[in-house]
């Protein structure tokens, strides 16, 4: 075998035996065919390579150039077949403290994992991030990231303090730029600003954030996986179990106690799957943290007729737990590391939604019938669900003005559909999940519109078929779905650091007067 001498910096082309791999993301919908995949190991060499990128492509006419850390973009945005270069920043995936910032770097390609793993273990500290282990901190963080411990300490955006980017000028050179939270230059405090909602790959290369007073996560938690059997349920006991967990996490946002810091993940899956699932945690150091699990489980389990038993089908990216029925007890890392899944790597669609009551009649009628008790009874995807997330609490009392704009709301909801590629059943997938979300929200013209009962979308689920009239009959586009009011002030930020616009997809910022 001929030994291949190692490079510093790493270009992977067509011919190359990993270019297969690296030319696609998690999502198995989306492979790319770009020129070449460059791998970066530093902020210079993200720079450098940037550079290059775009000064082979002097007019900028021909396809895009894209950005992967973690390789999670639901859409087509990283890795779509107008992709001329992806520039991959995994191997940036440091995490230490930074003296002069007084604050902890943690590089754009790290993981969540890495964030737990790492962090947590030399400094106490963590980032109240995301479940799902490999997602990739250079699109979680800056679309506003959240997980189990975020109704206890907020947003992981809440504690960004500065952001390293490398952005092309007018003239198409690159620079890596510092922007502050506190800067005294007002167009890096703008940066950063967008940085804290404004979504991954609108601005610039990101290549390091920094954090300043992260929180310490409990040294415990109590940790819960509980399901229900769908065969056991009627219309009435499926109103009553959505009903109740949107009413208790309407009536406990208070982060200063330890049902307002309680997390859970309602798992409404459609009825092939044989199980409705329910996974919670709670901080366990706190003295009220087991009679806060026992009180939700009971404001839940006690109004329906079908008995909680064990977790054993896999949901959407999270794995059975099946030795989780009765509240386990352990420590934070461990439960953490017990449901740091991301699933299998197949095709998938997403939606979302942020609701700021629970749900109303219509809402409940039109999920219990697409999750096949009346429409789509044929349909037998076990990978087909609606999951709702708790939130609000501290996530609704931000520190300081961020992008993300949803800040009073309870819910968060995900729809999940997965499939394997070359699926011939891949439009019905499809057609479920679109079907079922209109439905859901018939009442705002088939999407979760801002204002009232709901507040719009969320960017790091993204969701072309927000900019299609035959799924969204609102008078509300995607930016104002994603963004709110901050959108007019999202493009003045882009006009100013992309102005030729070189981040781009089809829902990206668009820079003012573009």
């Amino acid at each position: 075998m001929t030994r291949v001498p190692y490079r510093p910096t790493t270009t992977i082309w067509p011919e190359d035996r990993r270019y297969p791999a690296l030319s696609r993301g998690f999502n198995q919908r989306w492979i790319a065919e770009p020129d070449y995949v460059r791998l970066v190991r530093t902020p210079e060499e993200a720079r450098a390579a940037l550079a290059e990128a775009v000064r082979d492509d002097p007019r900028g006419h021909r396809r895009r150039v894209t950005v992967r850390s973690g390789g999670h973009c639901y859409e087509n945005f990283v890795c779509g077949d107008d992709v001329r270069v992806i520039l991959d920043i995994s191997p940036m995936c440091g995490i230490s403290y930074d003296e002069d910032m007084d604050a902890f770097c943690v590089e754009a390609g790290a993981t969540n994992w890495h964030a737990y793993s790492h962090l947590y273990p030399l400094s106490g500290r963590a980032l109240p991030g995301g479940s799902c282990y490999s997602v990739g901190l250079g699109g979680h963080i800056p679309g506003g990231g959240f997980g189990l411990l975020s109704r206890r300490d907020g947003l992981t955006i809440d504690y960004l303090y500065a952001v390293e980017v490398a952005v092309v000028r007018d003239d198409r050179t690159v620079e890596l730029v510092v922007a502050r939270r506190d800067d005294s230059d007002p167009a890096r405090a703008e940066l950063l600003w967008a940085h804290t909602g404004g979504g991954g790959g609108n601005f610039g290369l990101i290549t390091r954030f920094w954090f300043r007073d992260l929180p310490e996560p409990p040294s415990q938690v109590m940790l819960a996986g509980l399901a229900w059997d769908w065969s056991d349920f009627t219309k009435d006991d499926f109103a009553r179990l959505v009903t109740a967990f949107g009413e208790y996490f309407r009536d406990h946002q208070d982060p200063a106690t330890a049902a307002g810091g309680l997390f859970a993940m309602l798992k409404l899956t459609h009825r092939a799957n044989g199980q409705i699932g329910l996974l919670a945690q709670v901080d366990a150091d706190d003295e009220q943290g087991p009679r806060a699990m026992s009180d939700f489980v009971a404001a839940l389990d006690g109004r329906i007729g079908p008995a909680a038993r064990a977790l054993t089908s896999p949901m959407g990216e999270h794995p059975p737990v099946p030795h989780l029925d009765v509240p386990r007890v352990m420590p934070w890392l461990t439960a953490t590391q017990a449901l740091n899944g991301s699933g299998e790597n197949r095709c998938g669609k997403y939606k979302s939604a942020y609701l700021r009551g629970p749900f109303t009649g219509p809402q409940i009628d039109a999920m219990w019938a697409y999750l096949g008790n009346e429409h789509f009874t044929d349909y037998q995807n076990k990978q087909a669900l609606i999951q709702v997330d708790s939130y609000g609490s501290a996530v609704n009392s931000p520190p300081y003005d961020t992008a993300v704009r949803q800040r009073d709301s309870i819910l968060k909801m995900q729809y999940q559909v997965y499939w394997t590629r070359h699926d011939p059943d891949e439009a019905e997938h499809l057609d479920w999940i679109r079907r079922t979300y209109r439905a859901t929200f018939a009442g705002t013209h088939g999407v979760p519109v801002v204002g009232g009962q709901t507040d719009g979308c969320y960017v790091n689920y993204p969701d072309v078929d927000l900019n299609d009239p035959r799924w969204n009959g609102s008078d509300q586009d995607w930016p104002t779905l994603y963004y709110k009011d901050a959108y007019p002030r999202l493009r003045r930020v882009k006009r100013y650091w992309d102005p030729l616009n070189v981040f781009r997809h089809r829902q990206s910022v668009k820079p003012a007067d573009f």
